[in-house]
């Protein structure tokens, strides 16, 4: 799976939160600093040729809505970023945000509560 650009996944946290819209609404969803209406039409379309973004036709226009789920992304671009720059494993992954204060302590508890408890 390709990974998406900051401004592509952009567009598609406001299609899964939308679950279908027009390009005008999804340009209505953005933040300041929106692009141009033609800008998003091209981004939208460029997701539907990577296979995230499908459509229904209305005479001339567009409903798009999301192929892929926001887990079914989440969970292959974390597999791949974890794969990518943590050799594939998940306990350099939790060291890391470890070393960089990013979890604490109580956390790494409530995450070993949780494994255990699904075991």
């Amino acid at each position: 799976m390709l990974k998406l650009t900051n401004k592509e996944e952009e567009i598609m946290m406001i299609l899964w939160r939308l679950e279908q819209a027009f390009v005008k609404e999804i340009l209505a969803e953005m933040p300041e600093d929106k692009p141009h209406y033609n800008t998003l039409s091209t981004i939208v379309r460029n997701l539907e040729e990577k296979g995230f973004v499908g459509h229904k036709a209305f005479g001339n226009t567009h409903r798009y809505h999301p192929v892929i789920s926001k887990t079914e992304y989440r969970q292959k671009y974390v597999n791949a970023t974890i794969a990518d720059y943590y050799d594939d494993s998940y306990k350099s992954l939790v060291s890391f945000f470890a070393k960089e204060e990013k979890i604490s302590v109580e956390e790494l508890k409530e995450i070993i509560n949780l494994i255990e408890k699904s075991k």
